[in-house]
Protein backbone atom coordinates (compact mmCIF):
# COMPACT_ATOMS: atom_id res chain seq x y z
CA UNK A 1 0.00 0.00 0.00
CA UNK A 2 1.22 3.51 -0.81
CA UNK A 3 1.42 6.63 1.29
CA UNK A 4 -2.07 7.90 0.41
CA UNK A 5 -0.58 11.27 -0.36
CA UNK A 6 -2.97 14.17 -0.55
CA UNK A 7 -0.94 16.92 -2.17
CA UNK A 8 1.86 17.60 -4.59
CA UNK A 9 3.79 19.06 -1.67
CA UNK A 10 3.50 15.76 0.20
CA UNK A 11 4.96 13.93 -2.78
CA UNK A 12 7.88 16.33 -3.00
CA UNK A 13 8.52 16.02 0.73
CA UNK A 14 8.84 12.27 0.31
CA UNK A 15 11.15 12.54 -2.69
CA UNK A 16 13.37 15.17 -1.08
CA UNK A 17 13.69 12.92 1.96
CA UNK A 18 15.53 10.55 -0.38
CA UNK A 19 18.18 13.26 -0.80
CA UNK A 20 21.11 12.69 1.53
CA UNK A 21 23.53 15.15 -0.04
CA UNK A 22 25.68 12.16 -1.08
CA UNK A 23 25.39 10.68 -4.55
CA UNK A 24 25.26 6.88 -4.68
CA UNK A 25 26.35 6.02 -8.19
CA UNK A 26 25.45 2.67 -9.75
CA UNK A 27 22.74 1.15 -11.91
CA UNK A 28 21.54 -1.80 -9.81
CA UNK A 29 18.82 -0.01 -7.84
CA UNK A 30 17.36 1.94 -10.76
CA UNK A 31 17.39 -1.17 -12.99
CA UNK A 32 15.54 -3.15 -10.32
CA UNK A 33 12.97 -0.39 -9.87
CA UNK A 34 12.45 -0.01 -13.62
CA UNK A 35 11.95 -3.75 -13.96
CA UNK A 36 9.15 -3.53 -11.40
CA UNK A 37 7.62 -0.76 -13.52
CA UNK A 38 7.74 -2.96 -16.62
CA UNK A 39 11.00 -1.57 -18.04
CA UNK A 40 9.48 1.61 -19.53
CA UNK A 41 12.94 2.81 -20.62
CA UNK A 42 13.10 -0.03 -23.12
CA UNK A 43 10.04 1.37 -24.90
CA UNK A 44 11.69 4.75 -25.49
CA UNK A 45 13.60 6.03 -28.48
CA UNK A 46 16.05 8.33 -26.77
CA UNK A 47 18.92 10.73 -27.22
CA UNK A 48 21.43 10.74 -24.35
CA UNK A 49 23.51 13.82 -23.50
CA UNK A 50 26.39 14.22 -21.03
CA UNK A 51 28.96 16.91 -20.29
CA UNK A 52 30.25 19.06 -17.47
CA UNK A 53 28.84 22.18 -19.12
CA UNK A 54 26.64 22.61 -22.17
CA UNK A 55 24.44 19.53 -21.89
CA UNK A 56 21.36 21.58 -21.01
CA UNK A 57 21.83 23.72 -24.12
CA UNK A 58 22.26 20.61 -26.27
CA UNK A 59 19.09 19.08 -24.84
CA UNK A 60 17.07 22.25 -25.39
CA UNK A 61 18.28 22.45 -28.99
CA UNK A 62 17.49 18.80 -29.70
CA UNK A 63 13.99 19.25 -28.32
CA UNK A 64 13.27 22.44 -30.26
CA UNK A 65 14.37 20.98 -33.58
CA UNK A 66 12.55 17.67 -33.12
CA UNK A 67 9.38 19.55 -32.25
CA UNK A 68 9.81 21.70 -35.35
CA UNK A 69 9.69 18.45 -37.31
CA UNK A 70 6.32 17.75 -35.75
CA UNK A 71 7.50 14.96 -33.45
CA UNK A 72 6.14 14.40 -29.96
CA UNK A 73 9.06 14.90 -27.59
CA UNK A 74 9.96 14.52 -23.95
CA UNK A 75 12.89 16.05 -22.07
CA UNK A 76 14.36 14.92 -18.76
CA UNK A 77 16.83 17.35 -17.16
CA UNK A 78 18.10 18.23 -13.71
CA UNK A 79 18.16 20.10 -11.48
CA UNK A 80 15.10 22.31 -11.73
CA UNK A 81 15.06 26.05 -11.09
CA UNK A 82 11.70 26.78 -9.44
CA UNK A 83 9.35 23.82 -9.78
CA UNK A 84 10.27 20.12 -9.65
CA UNK A 85 8.00 19.52 -12.67
CA UNK A 86 10.49 21.34 -14.91
CA UNK A 87 12.46 18.08 -14.94
CA UNK A 88 9.76 16.31 -16.96
CA UNK A 89 8.63 18.14 -20.08
CA UNK A 90 6.37 16.58 -22.69
CA UNK A 91 6.06 18.73 -25.80
CA UNK A 92 7.53 21.54 -23.74
CA UNK A 93 4.90 21.32 -20.98
CA UNK A 94 5.65 20.14 -17.41
CA UNK A 95 3.79 17.04 -16.28
CA UNK A 96 0.74 17.53 -14.10
CA UNK A 97 1.25 17.57 -10.32
CA UNK A 98 -1.37 14.84 -9.96
CA UNK A 99 0.75 12.40 -11.96
CA UNK A 100 3.69 12.90 -9.62
CA UNK A 101 1.46 12.41 -6.57
CA UNK A 102 -0.01 9.22 -8.04
CA UNK A 103 3.41 7.80 -8.93
CA UNK A 104 4.94 8.49 -5.52
CA UNK A 105 1.84 7.20 -3.74
CA UNK A 106 1.85 3.93 -5.70
CA UNK A 107 5.55 3.16 -5.74
CA UNK A 108 6.75 4.34 -2.33
CA UNK A 109 7.07 0.80 -0.88
CA UNK A 110 9.29 -0.30 -3.76
CA UNK A 111 11.45 2.82 -3.57
CA UNK A 112 11.96 2.22 0.16
CA UNK A 113 12.56 -1.51 -0.25
CA UNK A 114 15.29 -0.90 -2.83
CA UNK A 115 16.77 2.08 -1.00
CA UNK A 116 16.51 4.09 -4.21
CA UNK A 117 17.92 7.60 -4.13
CA UNK A 118 16.09 10.78 -5.05
CA UNK A 119 17.67 10.85 -8.51
CA UNK A 120 17.05 7.16 -9.14
CA UNK A 121 13.38 7.52 -8.22
CA UNK A 122 12.90 10.62 -10.37
CA UNK A 123 14.73 9.04 -13.31
CA UNK A 124 12.47 6.01 -13.21
CA UNK A 125 9.50 8.35 -12.90
CA UNK A 126 10.59 10.20 -16.03
CA UNK A 127 10.89 7.02 -18.08
CA UNK A 128 7.46 5.88 -16.89
CA UNK A 129 5.83 9.21 -17.77
CA UNK A 130 7.48 9.36 -21.20
CA UNK A 131 6.59 5.76 -22.09
CA UNK A 132 2.98 6.33 -21.03
CA UNK A 133 2.85 9.43 -23.24
CA UNK A 134 4.17 7.38 -26.20
CA UNK A 135 6.53 10.15 -27.22
CA UNK A 136 8.39 9.85 -30.51
CA UNK A 137 11.75 10.80 -29.02
CA UNK A 138 12.92 11.37 -25.44
CA UNK A 139 15.89 13.65 -24.76
CA UNK A 140 17.68 12.46 -21.63
CA UNK A 141 20.31 14.50 -19.78
CA UNK A 142 22.70 12.73 -17.41
CA UNK A 143 22.64 13.84 -13.81
CA UNK A 144 26.24 13.21 -12.75
CA UNK A 145 28.99 11.74 -14.90
CA UNK A 146 27.63 9.13 -17.23
CA UNK A 147 28.99 5.62 -16.76
CA UNK A 148 27.24 5.02 -13.41
CA UNK A 149 24.55 7.69 -13.73
CA UNK A 150 21.00 6.40 -13.26
CA UNK A 151 20.06 7.53 -16.78
CA UNK A 152 22.64 5.17 -18.29
CA UNK A 153 20.22 2.25 -18.29
CA UNK A 154 18.98 3.36 -21.71
CA UNK A 155 20.32 2.29 -25.09
CA UNK A 156 19.97 5.54 -27.03
CA UNK A 157 19.64 6.20 -30.74
CA UNK A 158 22.57 8.64 -30.41
CA UNK A 159 24.79 9.65 -27.48
CA UNK A 160 26.61 12.97 -27.23
CA UNK A 161 29.12 14.54 -24.85
CA UNK A 162 29.38 18.34 -24.91
CA UNK A 163 32.35 19.67 -22.93
CA UNK A 164 34.46 18.31 -20.08
CA UNK A 165 35.54 20.34 -17.06
CA UNK A 166 36.63 19.85 -13.47
CA UNK A 167 33.54 19.31 -11.32
CA UNK A 168 32.23 16.73 -8.83
CA UNK A 169 35.80 15.55 -8.26
CA UNK A 170 34.76 13.45 -5.27
CA UNK A 171 32.72 11.22 -7.59
CA UNK A 172 34.24 11.57 -11.05
CA UNK A 173 37.95 12.08 -10.40
CA UNK A 174 40.24 15.07 -10.08
CA UNK A 175 41.63 15.11 -13.62
CA UNK A 176 40.02 15.81 -16.97
CA UNK A 177 41.10 12.35 -18.09
CA UNK A 178 39.28 10.65 -15.23
CA UNK A 179 36.17 12.75 -15.80
CA UNK A 180 36.26 12.04 -19.55
CA UNK A 181 36.27 8.30 -18.80
CA UNK A 182 33.11 8.68 -16.72
CA UNK A 183 31.31 10.88 -19.26
CA UNK A 184 32.22 8.52 -22.12
CA UNK A 185 30.41 5.74 -20.28
CA UNK A 186 27.20 6.71 -22.11
CA UNK A 187 28.61 5.58 -25.46
CA UNK A 188 27.18 2.25 -26.60
CA UNK A 189 28.06 -0.44 -29.15
CA UNK A 190 26.78 0.20 -32.69
CA UNK A 191 25.35 3.54 -31.58
CA UNK A 192 26.44 6.90 -33.06
CA UNK A 193 28.62 8.98 -30.73
CA UNK A 194 29.07 12.75 -30.99
CA UNK A 195 31.87 14.61 -29.19
CA UNK A 196 31.94 18.38 -28.80
CA UNK A 197 34.89 19.25 -26.54
CA UNK A 198 37.23 21.78 -28.20
CA UNK A 199 40.37 20.58 -26.39
CA UNK A 200 42.34 18.31 -28.78
CA UNK A 201 43.59 16.00 -26.04
CA UNK A 202 40.21 15.59 -24.37
CA UNK A 203 38.25 15.07 -27.56
CA UNK A 204 40.71 12.42 -28.74
CA UNK A 205 40.42 10.73 -25.36
CA UNK A 206 36.62 10.77 -25.60
CA UNK A 207 36.80 9.43 -29.15
CA UNK A 208 39.14 6.67 -28.03
CA UNK A 209 36.71 5.66 -25.28
CA UNK A 210 33.81 5.78 -27.74
CA UNK A 211 35.61 3.44 -30.12
CA UNK A 212 36.51 1.14 -27.22
CA UNK A 213 32.80 0.94 -26.38
CA UNK A 214 32.09 -0.04 -29.98
CA UNK A 215 30.24 3.18 -30.83
CA UNK A 216 29.75 3.69 -34.57
CA UNK A 217 30.09 6.14 -36.17
CA UNK A 218 32.15 8.40 -33.90
CA UNK A 219 31.77 12.06 -34.86
CA UNK A 220 34.15 14.64 -33.38
CA UNK A 221 32.82 18.13 -34.04
CA UNK A 222 36.17 19.90 -34.03
CA UNK A 223 37.68 17.33 -36.39
CA UNK A 224 34.89 17.95 -38.92
CA UNK A 225 33.44 21.34 -39.78
CA UNK A 226 34.18 23.14 -36.52
CA UNK A 227 31.99 26.16 -35.71
CA UNK A 228 33.43 29.18 -37.50
CA UNK A 229 32.57 32.86 -38.02
CA UNK A 230 31.00 32.90 -34.54
CA UNK A 231 29.30 36.19 -33.71
CA UNK A 232 27.58 36.92 -30.42
CA UNK A 233 25.01 39.66 -30.08
CA UNK A 234 22.21 40.73 -27.78
CA UNK A 235 19.73 38.51 -29.61
CA UNK A 236 21.73 35.34 -30.09
CA UNK A 237 24.74 33.64 -31.64
CA UNK A 238 25.40 33.09 -35.33
CA UNK A 239 27.98 30.68 -36.74
CA UNK A 240 28.81 28.50 -39.71
CA UNK A 241 29.44 24.79 -40.07
CA UNK A 242 31.26 24.45 -43.37
CA UNK A 243 29.12 26.28 -45.92
CA UNK A 244 26.01 26.26 -43.75
CA UNK A 245 25.00 29.25 -41.63
CA UNK A 246 23.01 28.96 -38.40
CA UNK A 247 21.67 31.20 -35.65
CA UNK A 248 20.59 30.24 -32.14
CA UNK A 249 18.90 32.61 -29.67
CA UNK A 250 21.22 31.24 -26.96
CA UNK A 251 23.98 33.78 -26.35
CA UNK A 252 27.68 33.01 -26.08
CA UNK A 253 30.45 31.69 -28.31
CA UNK A 254 30.15 28.35 -26.53
CA UNK A 255 26.58 28.05 -27.80
CA UNK A 256 27.90 27.61 -31.33
CA UNK A 257 29.68 24.45 -30.19
CA UNK A 258 26.65 23.24 -28.21
CA UNK A 259 24.45 23.79 -31.25
CA UNK A 260 26.92 21.92 -33.44
CA UNK A 261 26.77 18.92 -31.09
CA UNK A 262 22.97 18.93 -31.27
CA UNK A 263 22.98 19.26 -35.05
CA UNK A 264 25.40 16.35 -35.43
CA UNK A 265 23.27 14.22 -33.09
CA UNK A 266 20.16 15.04 -35.10
CA UNK A 267 21.93 14.19 -38.35
CA UNK A 268 22.91 10.83 -36.83
CA UNK A 269 19.31 9.79 -36.16
CA UNK A 270 17.57 7.15 -38.27
CA UNK A 271 16.22 8.64 -41.48
CA UNK A 272 12.60 8.61 -40.30
CA UNK A 273 13.46 10.84 -37.35
CA UNK A 274 16.31 12.97 -38.71
CA UNK A 275 15.13 16.53 -39.43
CA UNK A 276 15.52 18.21 -42.77
CA UNK A 277 17.80 21.24 -43.07
CA UNK A 278 14.81 23.60 -43.05
CA UNK A 279 13.50 21.94 -39.89
CA UNK A 280 16.88 22.38 -38.20
CA UNK A 281 16.90 26.07 -39.09
CA UNK A 282 13.32 26.56 -37.90
CA UNK A 283 13.90 24.65 -34.69
CA UNK A 284 17.04 26.58 -33.81
CA UNK A 285 15.03 29.81 -33.86
CA UNK A 286 12.74 28.40 -31.17
CA UNK A 287 15.38 27.18 -28.70
CA UNK A 288 14.72 28.39 -25.19
CA UNK A 289 16.75 27.59 -22.10
CA UNK A 290 15.90 29.41 -18.85
CA UNK A 291 18.73 30.41 -16.56
CA UNK A 292 21.43 30.53 -19.23
CA UNK A 293 22.33 34.14 -19.92
CA UNK A 294 18.63 34.94 -19.68
CA UNK A 295 17.77 38.63 -19.34
CA UNK A 296 14.50 39.77 -17.78
CA UNK A 297 14.40 43.53 -17.28
CA UNK A 298 17.64 44.49 -15.56
CA UNK A 299 18.15 40.98 -14.19
CA UNK A 300 20.49 38.55 -15.93
CA UNK A 301 20.18 34.91 -14.83
CA UNK A 302 22.96 32.38 -15.38
CA UNK A 303 23.44 29.08 -13.55
CA UNK A 304 27.24 29.01 -13.94
CA UNK A 305 28.40 26.91 -10.99
CA UNK A 306 32.01 26.06 -11.83
CA UNK A 307 34.98 28.05 -13.16
CA UNK A 308 34.49 26.87 -16.75
CA UNK A 309 30.88 27.98 -16.70
CA UNK A 310 31.84 31.31 -15.13
CA UNK A 311 34.51 31.82 -17.80
CA UNK A 312 32.03 31.45 -20.66
CA UNK A 313 29.62 33.71 -18.78
CA UNK A 314 32.36 36.33 -18.52
CA UNK A 315 33.22 36.09 -22.21
CA UNK A 316 29.55 36.44 -23.12
CA UNK A 317 29.24 39.54 -20.95
CA UNK A 318 32.18 41.04 -22.84
CA UNK A 319 30.55 40.21 -26.19
CA UNK A 320 27.04 41.41 -25.37
CA UNK A 321 28.03 44.48 -23.27
CA UNK A 322 24.95 44.87 -21.07
CA UNK A 323 24.30 48.18 -19.32
CA UNK A 324 26.73 49.10 -16.55
CA UNK A 325 27.33 49.00 -13.69
CA UNK A 326 27.05 45.21 -13.46
CA UNK A 327 26.40 43.96 -9.93
CA UNK A 328 26.77 40.23 -9.33
CA UNK A 329 24.52 38.69 -6.71
CA UNK A 330 26.55 35.58 -6.02
CA UNK A 331 25.84 32.47 -3.99
CA UNK A 332 27.90 29.33 -4.58
CA UNK A 333 27.69 25.91 -2.94
CA UNK A 334 30.56 25.29 -0.57
CA UNK A 335 31.81 22.21 -2.41
CA UNK A 336 32.26 24.15 -5.66
CA UNK A 337 35.36 26.10 -6.68
CA UNK A 338 33.98 29.50 -5.71
CA UNK A 339 37.43 31.06 -5.91
CA UNK A 340 37.71 30.08 -9.55
CA UNK A 341 34.21 31.40 -10.21
CA UNK A 342 34.99 34.77 -8.61
CA UNK A 343 38.31 35.05 -10.45
CA UNK A 344 36.52 34.49 -13.77
CA UNK A 345 33.81 37.06 -13.04
CA UNK A 346 35.82 39.79 -11.30
CA UNK A 347 37.18 41.40 -14.49
CA UNK A 348 33.68 41.84 -15.97
CA UNK A 349 31.53 42.87 -12.98
CA UNK A 350 31.70 46.07 -10.98
CA UNK A 351 30.94 44.60 -7.58
CA UNK A 352 29.88 41.42 -5.81
CA UNK A 353 27.01 41.02 -3.40
CA UNK A 354 27.69 37.77 -1.52
CA UNK A 355 24.64 36.01 -0.15
CA UNK A 356 23.05 32.66 0.65
CA UNK A 357 20.42 31.08 -1.60
CA UNK A 358 17.54 30.00 0.64
CA UNK A 359 17.08 26.56 -0.95
CA UNK A 360 20.78 25.65 -0.88
CA UNK A 361 21.23 22.64 1.43
CA UNK A 362 22.58 23.77 4.79
CA UNK A 363 25.29 21.10 4.54
CA UNK A 364 26.58 22.75 1.35
CA UNK A 365 26.10 26.44 2.22
CA UNK A 366 29.29 28.44 1.78
CA UNK A 367 30.89 30.36 4.61
CA UNK A 368 30.51 33.91 3.35
CA UNK A 369 33.37 35.52 5.30
CA UNK A 370 35.79 33.44 3.23
CA UNK A 371 34.80 34.83 -0.20
CA UNK A 372 34.56 38.33 1.28
CA UNK A 373 38.16 38.08 2.51
CA UNK A 374 39.17 36.60 -0.85
CA UNK A 375 37.63 39.57 -2.69
CA UNK A 376 39.05 42.16 -0.29
CA UNK A 377 42.58 40.81 -0.62
CA UNK A 378 42.34 41.23 -4.41
CA UNK A 379 40.85 44.70 -4.33
CA UNK A 380 37.46 43.69 -5.68
CA UNK A 381 34.39 45.59 -4.50
CA UNK A 382 32.28 43.21 -2.44
CA UNK A 383 29.85 43.15 0.44
CA UNK A 384 27.94 40.50 2.36
CA UNK A 385 24.16 40.61 2.56
CA UNK A 386 23.10 37.29 4.03
CA UNK A 387 19.37 37.85 3.54
CA UNK A 388 18.67 36.84 -0.06
CA UNK A 389 15.73 39.20 -0.58
CA UNK A 390 17.73 42.17 0.67
CA UNK A 391 20.61 41.16 -1.60
CA UNK A 392 18.30 41.26 -4.63
CA UNK A 393 16.98 44.68 -3.61
CA UNK A 394 20.51 46.03 -3.12
CA UNK A 395 21.59 44.66 -6.48
CA UNK A 396 18.67 46.35 -8.22
CA UNK A 397 19.39 49.67 -6.49
CA UNK A 398 23.08 49.66 -7.41
CA UNK A 399 23.24 47.98 -10.81
CA UNK A 400 21.88 48.68 -14.25
CA UNK A 401 22.48 44.97 -14.81
CA UNK A 402 21.98 42.58 -11.90
CA UNK A 403 23.78 39.32 -12.61
CA UNK A 404 22.36 36.48 -10.52
CA UNK A 405 24.62 33.47 -10.62
CA UNK A 406 26.59 30.79 -8.78
CA UNK A 407 24.21 27.82 -8.71
CA UNK A 408 20.83 26.52 -9.82
CA UNK A 409 19.61 27.32 -6.29
CA UNK A 410 20.67 30.95 -6.64
CA UNK A 411 18.95 31.45 -9.99
CA UNK A 412 15.86 29.46 -9.07
CA UNK A 413 15.36 31.27 -5.78
CA UNK A 414 15.70 34.64 -7.51
CA UNK A 415 13.25 33.63 -10.25
CA UNK A 416 10.73 32.53 -7.65
CA UNK A 417 10.97 35.83 -5.78
CA UNK A 418 10.92 37.94 -8.94
CA UNK A 419 8.03 35.88 -10.36
CA UNK A 420 9.95 34.77 -13.45
CA UNK A 421 8.60 31.44 -14.72
CA UNK A 422 11.19 29.08 -16.23
CA UNK A 423 8.49 27.42 -18.36
CA UNK A 424 6.18 30.37 -18.90
CA UNK A 425 7.33 31.24 -22.41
Amino acid sequence: MGLELRTYGDALDFLYARTTGIWRLGLERVEAFLHTLGDPHRRLRALHVAGTNGKGSVCATLDAVLRSKGLRTAVYTSPHLVDFRERFLIDGVPVEPERIVAFVDKWTPEVERLGATFFEATTAMAFEFFAEAEVDVAVIETGLGGRLDATNVITPLVAGVATIGIDHVEYLGATLEEIAFEKAGIFKRDTPAVIGDPDPTIRELLASHARAHGANPVRVIYDEDAPAHVRVGAHGTSFTLGSRAFTTPLRGAHQAANSAVAIAMLESLPRALAPLEAEVQAGLRDVRLPGRFQRVGKYLFDVAHNPAGAAVLASTLLAVVPPKPIVAVLSVLADKDWRGIMEALAPVVDRFILTNAPTAPSSRAWSIPDPLHFATERGWAAEVIRDFDRALVRGASEGETVLITGSFHTVGDAMARLEVSPTGG
